[in-house]
């Protein structure tokens, strides 16, 4: 078994999507359009923070169905067949080869309850491009992050590629693609906040960014919206989670702008 694991792994208990088995596409190297403040696996090194038009041709090797098929082999429940970990997955421009071989064996598995979704995290970096947002609606779940929405807090709290989109047009990127996934697909809008205890470093846990966030939200309309914080640790030392009471708070101020309750607002 240890032999194979190159692209799989947990399964896992998440916060956000029950027991999920994680699908691994990019190099073992972060490779990222961001360098964010909080980001949980690490800083991303100069050399692999890339422009959001970066492509790179991997993909599955041979190995890749045998080691999904080997673990899935010994899973009878599960809830989340998920893309994502070491930096922004869309940058494969053979993510779809990879999403249908798992589609296949996922389908082809008896499963005790209902069959696992195929969830996508993306940073929303890439998704101006119709070509990406293509490929993304084909995931049945897309955990799509926005944390800011101004471009003050998205430079601060990002540290985007130079070549990355305003916040403005990732904003309307997410408004398109939520009018363009197929009906029984769902868009999740994920809203990591955290605070800051470096002085000089302002934290994107403001009543500005807060409410600029609630109004973007209202006009993204996704399905979900996920409120969380830091939960390991950080890139950078100085950031740290919000407390419980804070995400209640939050959530509140969203659905109070949303007004919609069709969008489904939680904290983790």
């Amino acid at each position: 078994m240890k032999n194979l694991k190159r692209y799989c792994y947990g399964p896992f208990p998440s916060r956000r999507l029950g027991l999920s088995l994680g699908i691994d596409i990019l190099p073992k190297s972060k490779l990222c359009t961001y360098n964010c403040v909080y980001c949980e696996i690490g800083q991303t090194q100069p050399i692999n923070l890339v422009s959001p038009e970066h492509r790179i041709h991997a993909p599955p090797s041979q190995n890749f169905r045998k080691e999904l098929t080997s673990y899935i082999k010994y899973i009878s429940k599960l809830d989340s067949i998920t893309f994502g970990y070491n930096g922004e997955p869309t940058l494969n421009e053979n993510m779809l080869d990879f999403l249908n071989i798992a589609t296949e064996i996922r389908d082809e598995k008896s499963w005790l309850n209902n069959k696992p979704r195929s969830t996508l995290f993306t940073n929303s970096s890439t998704l101006y491009s119709q070509e990406i947002r293509d490929k993304v609606k084909k995931f049945e779940l897309i955990l799509a992050k926005l944390d800011v929405a101004n471009d003050d807090d998205f430079k601060r709290t990002n540290h985007p590629h130079k070549s990355a989109p305003n916040i403005e047009t990732i904003i309307e990127a997410l408004i398109k693609l939520k009018k363009e996934i197929p009906t029984g697909h769902k868009l999740a809008i994920q809203c990591l906040i955290f605070n800051s205890n470096k002085k000089e470093f302002i934290s994107n846990n403001t009543p500005k960014n807060i409410n600029d966030l609630a109004h973007a939200l209202k006009k993204i309309k996704p399905d979900i919206v996920q409120v969380y914080s830091i939960a390991r640790m950080p890139a950078k030392y100085f950031v740290f989670s919000i407390d419980d009471e804070r995400k209640k708070q939050i959530v509140n101020t969203f659905r109070d702008v949303i007004k919609d309750n069709g969008v489904d607002v939680r904290s983790y």
